[in-house]
């Protein structure tokens, strides 16, 4: 009661106030009806502070997002749901839903009045040009009696967590080199003949199930044979994201990183679809597998939330890649690269693994005097070049380039001086 009271309004002061000189005035003047007049004007904000303080405490709220992922620019809705739990209606509420500042303004909602176990649902909309993960909440509640003579708060504690993904394009079908290269029990056999019943066999041993004997390789060999279950051929491919500080230019929502962030997250989705076992490595130190975590949803939190790194070097990216090298296909965008670091890159070229990549030319996203532009565009057309003797398939991105632009070129095979052609034009061509 105590924390109600201290709730009044300027309004439910003035009541006591007034209730207070009636009552004085009452006693000096022995006027009975005047003492009445003073007890009904202060029992009025009491009974409200009653009234307000009880109903607070007897309201629910849950709420939700739709979707809870959302791709940067787009608009995510938020549905706040209040019950009144108590048998009394409520007065007016004003619903207050905090926000950080990359998501707008605060909401402000007015609901009139909630009837005895009555529930209202509102909703508004919030939009995020930044990936990221954004806490939504907690929620609080300035609720007051129909006189407006008293005003509490009351907060939810619970936050959601609304997580911007990074942009994710649709890329044509095309057939990529190194696609069927992977893993299985018998890698002379062509991936188009392999399927999950595909059998071997093994010589028998102590409890074997008797049913898989085979007969006929028991026949010919002389000896107890049984089937033995192969893996299919799995086609895999490694994402790989430059992380470099100093390897991307541009600020905001338009930097080059974030240009590779979209393209990462673009080919994770397309390759996954396309039936890949899929790894994403970034210079960050982050190492997935999404066939051991939770798939498009792991690849896309975890791009929410990469940042450009303030240390480290491309030979850190490459170790991290062979720590755990399976071969197959792998398919790396990086920033801004010198001869020698294009060079490192051999290293991502053993057991037999595919590479493609993409070479930003981070330069591209600022402004440069002539002299400066033509010295970065050699360093660039060197880099490039040193990529393709690394044993790269190399596609040169600049700024407008768009990815479904540029994914055909990455199946595209070329002449080694097809890269003068794409960097004469400043436009996505194979590097081969």
């Amino acid at each position: 009661m105590r924390e109600a009271l201290r709730g009044l309004t300027t309004r439910g002061r003035s009541f006591l106030a007034a209730a207070a000189a009636a009552g004085i005035s009452a006693i000096v003047l022995g006027e009975r009806d005047l003492l009445r007049v003073a007890v009904l004007l202060a029992a009025l904000p009491l009974l409200a502070a009653a009234y307000v303080g009880r109903s607070r405490y007897k309201l629910a709220c849950t709420r939700s997002l739709e979707p809870g992922r959302a791709p940067v620019g787009s608009s995510a809705r938020v549905v706040l749901r209040l019950q009144n739990m108590s048998r009394l209606p409520t007065g007016t509420l004003l619903l207050e839903d905090k926000l950080p500042y990359a998501l707008g303004s605060r909401p402000r909602v007015v609901l009139e009045r909630l009837g005895a176990h009555q529930a209202s649902s509102v909703a508004y909309t919030v939009r995020a040009d930044v990936r990221g993960r954004y806490p939504i909440g907690p929620l609080v509640i300035r609720l007051t009696d129909p006189f407006g003579l008293c005003e509490l708060t009351r907060s939810f504690p619970s936050v959601d967590r609304l997580t911007v993904i990074p942009q994710v394009v649709a890329l044509p079908t095309v057939r990529l080199a190194g696609e069927y290269a992977g893993t299985g029990d018998s890698r002379a056999r062509s991936v188009a003949v392999h399927g999950e019943d595909d059998a071997a066999t093994r010589e028998y041993r102590r409890g074997d199930d008797l049913r898989r004997v085979h007969w006929r390789s028991t026949a010919r060999t002389g000896e107890l044979m049984v089937r033995r279950e192969e893996q299919p051929w799995e086609s895999r491919a490694t994402v790989v994201l430059d992380t470099r500080v100093y390897a991307h230019r541009g600020e905001g929502p338009t930097a080059s990183f974030e240009w590779a962030v979209s393209a990462t997250a673009s080919i994770a989705m397309h390759l996954r679809h396309a039936g890949y076992k899929l790894r994403l490595v970034t210079g960050s130190g982050i190492d997935i597998d999404a066939a051991e975590t939770a798939g498009e949803g792991a690849i896309l939190d975890t791009l929410a939330d990469v940042k450009l790194s303030q240390s480290g070097d491309i030979s850190v990216l490459v170790e991290q890649v062979r720590r755990r090298s399976d071969g197959g296909l792998v398919i790396g965008i990086f920033g801004a690269l010198t001869v020698a670091e294009a060079e490192l890159l051999t290293g991502l070229r053993g057991n037999g693994a595919t590479c493609i990549g993409f070479a930003i030319d981070s330069t591209t996203w600022v402004a440069m005097a002539p002299g400066e532009r033509q010295e970065s565009d050699r360093e660039h057309a060197a880099a490039a070049l040193a990529l393709v003797h690394a044993g790269w398939r190399s596609v040169p991105v600049t700024h407008g380039s768009t990815l479904p632009d540029l994914w055909p070129a990455a199946a595209r095979g070329s002449s080694g001086f097809a890269w003068r052609a794409a960097m004469a034009e400043t436009v996505g061509g194979v590097i081969r």
